[in-house]
Order: C-alpha cells, then sequence, then structure tokens
C-alpha cells in the first residue's frame, strides 16, 4: 500500500504549489484515498448490495424533450451523489460514486438565457467529499467550489446559461479523476434560442473508463486500482456505465426512414473516443458540440476527448443491427460495445446480401468436411 500512495502524494505536493488554498481537501481526497477506495461503510439496501446490486445503466432514451419556448426560464436541478453497489458485468459487481444512482448523471436540457438553480446533497451515509462542475458555467470553478460537500451536507448554486452547446458535468474533489472513473459524469445541453433542427428520435450515451484491480471478466466485487488510474491503463470501457450496456434490452432502438440525434460525451476521466457507428454515416456531425458552427456532412468517425462531446445525426436507410464502439477497437473486447437496432422493410435498393452466393459459400464450407 505504500508503494500505492506514493503518486497521491507526488500529486498533494503538485497541488501545494498550484492550489494552495484547495490543499486540505486535496490532503484529504489524496492520502485517505487507499483506504477510502475499497473501505466498508453502511449503505441502505437500496443503494445496493454485492448479492443485489443496482442496475446503475442511465437508458438512453432517458432524456429531456426539445426545448420549445420563446422566453428563458428558471431550470432547478438536483442532483443527489449517491455511492451504489451496481452491476459492472455479467457476474461481476463495484462500488460506483454516482449522480442519482444512474451512470452517466441525468440528461439536463436548458436554453441560452435560461437561469439554473443547482443542488446538490451529498447523503450522509457517503464515505467522500463529493462536487458538480458545470462546463457550462462561466463562473468559479463551474460551481464545484460551492458546491464542495461533506457527508450530509447539501450545498448548491445559481448560474445563467450564456452559450450554447453540449457540456459535460462531473464530481471536481480530489483526486477528481477517480470521482470522474467511478460514474460521476453527465451532459447539459444548452440548446440555442432557435433550438436544434428537429429529428424522429435522440439518444443519450457516454463514454467512460473503469479501472479496477481485477482483470477484465473477473466475477464477483471487483475494487478499484488507484495505481491503474494512474498509468492510465483501465481493464473496462463503458457506456452509460457497465460493460455491454447498451445491448439487449437497453439497446437503443428506430425505424428506417427515421432520423436519429446521439448526444455523444466522454467522461474519461483520460481517453479519448473515436466514435462510430458500424454501417453507417453521420450526416451531420458538431465537433466538439459546437452547436453554432456548420456541422461536419457525411462524416464517418468523430473525435472527442474526455471532458468533451458531440451531437451526430444519422438517417437509417436499411434495416438491421448497427454496432456503437469506439474505433480503438480493442477496447470492444473490455466491454465498449452498444446496439442500434433498426426495424422496416428491407431495402435493397440500399443494402442487400447475395443469397446465392451464401448458399454456394455454405455449402462449400459443408463439402469440405
Amino acid at each position: 500500500m505504500a508503494a500505492e500512495k506514493q503518486p497521491y502524494q507526488d500529486t498533494v505536493m503538485l497541488k501545494r504549489k498550484l492550489f494552495p488554498a484547495a490543499l486540505a481537501f486535496s490532503l484529504v481526497s489524496a492520502t485517505a484515498m487507499p483506504a477510502l477506495a475499497d473501505a466498508a461503510h453502511d449503505h441502505p439496501r437500496e443503494n445496493g448490495t454485492a448479492a443485489a446490486p443496482l442496475d446503475i445503466v442511465r437508458a438512453a432514451i432517458d432524456l429531456a424533450r426539445p426545448v420549445n419556448r420563446d422566453g428563458p426560464e428558471t431550470i432547478k436541478v438536483r442532483l443527489d451523489t449517491v455511492e451504489v453497489t451496481g452491476s459492472l458485468a455479467d457476474g461481476a459487481t463495484y462500488h460506483y460514486w454516482t449522480f442519482n444512482r444512474k451512470v452517466p448523471g441525468p440528461f439536463i436540457r436548458a436554453r441560452v438565457g435560461d437561469t439554473i438553480e443547482v443542488e446538490l446533497q451529498n447523503p450522509a451515509d457517503s464515505g467522500e467529499r463529493h462536487s458538480v462542475d458545470f462546463h457550462a458555467v462561466t463562473g468559479p470553478g463551474g460551481g464545484a467550489v460551492a458546491t464542495d460537500a461533506a457527508p450530509g451536507e447539501t450545498k448548491g448554486f445559481t448560474f445563467k446559461a450564456l452559450k450554447p452547446g453540449l457540456y459535460v458535468y462531473h464530481c471536481a474533489v480530489p483526486l477528481a479523476a477517480q470521482h470522474i472513473a467511478n460514474g460521476m459524469y453527465g451532459l447539459i445541453l444548452v440548446e440555442p434560442e432557435q433550438g436544434l433542427p428537429p429529428v424522429d428520435r435522440e439518444f443519450y450515451v457516454m463514454q467512460g473508463e473503469i479501472y479496477t484491480s481485477q482483470p477484465y471478466g473477473t466475477k464477483g466485487k471487483l475494487t478499484g486500482s488507484l495505481d491503474r488510474l494512474m498509468d492510465e491503463t483501465p481493464e473496462y470501457y463503458v457506456f452509460n456505465g457497465a460493460a455491454n450496456a447498451l445491448t439487449g434490452d437497453n439497446a437503443l432502438t428506430a425505424r428506417v426512414g427515421e432520423t436519429v440525434r446521439i448526444f455523444f460525451g466522454v467522461g474519461g476521466p483520460n481517453k479519448t473516443s473515436s466514435f462510430h457507428v458500424i454501417g453507417e454515416i453521420f450526416d451531420k456531425a458538431y465537433p466538439l458540440a459546437s452547436l453554432t458552427s456548420d456541422p461536419l456532412t457525411n462524416v464517418q468517425t468523430i473525435s472527442v476527448p474526455p471532458g468533451g462531446a458531440a451531437v451526430v445525426d444519422l438517417t437509417l436507410d436499411a434495416p438491421g443491427e448497427y454496432v456503437l464502439v469506439d474505433h480503438a477497437l480493442s477496447r470492444a473486447a473490455r466491454g465498449l460495445i452498444g446496439k442500434l437496432v433498426v426495424e422496416g422493410e428491407d431495402k435493397p435498393d440500399v443494402f442487400r446480401s447475395d443469397p446465392a452466393r451464401d448458399a454456394r459459400t455454405a455449402h462449400g464450407a459443408h463439402s469440405s468436411h
């Protein structure tokens, strides 16, 4: 354990030079994390157990509808920083730190000019301080200082949404990377005054990394590794919180002919995503979620940095299953897979397989045995 603490002691010395006012919090988080990361503290049973873990996956359809009004309003946002035992993979659990018991946190939707009132409650059974930093804020720390809450405390602040875009928010208590890796990130959309072009369906997808001490695929209760976090070598890559989360019942669904918009963000904390939908081309892509710039057209893959976001629109021209990936494709073998299931009539003028060739291939394979 002593060897594991050294990088964090170095981090604290750096913070002493750069952020002297935050040193007390940095010391608490940095030097105590190895103990806190695996410490057992009592949680209510509704926060999950190893035998009955929570489903922490945020459904891709769990997002607010488009803003449809003329003038600004006041929006109230409530974030509860709940530490839970959740299902990371088949037969494997993990001690997540969450906003509102899901990963990512809630999708917040506003309009330029809106006033947003943020209330953050850190339950008394938490083992950590927590906070929230909104990249959509123009103010000190993005709200992180104002919301730095010890277990049992409630903090808050108010800000005006001045600039349109799709922005990440995340916990910023040192070591912020640990809080983010454990699930504390989400997206806030600030729509332009005129709104966004309408589409048939919208989805909310975020990519993250989880740094476990145990190898990928291990069963049972997995624990976080500070060494792997600092080395930036995650065991799991995830969409919406868990391995292969956006498949099966959680797969994105649509119909042929519909237009789809994906609000995509990277919580990280460390890896850039090369977001790609296998078998589709983005009709429009808004790099870095710049919604007031002209979108790129006919884009195959879009690069999204940690702490960044993008918006992509696509039209579904043929039925079938389309796979969401990071085109750093080794990550697919570590849990980073999603599916978009498109139903409807076949469109042979767009895409068709060759049944005769398939039959000949199958017959040849059979004859070779």
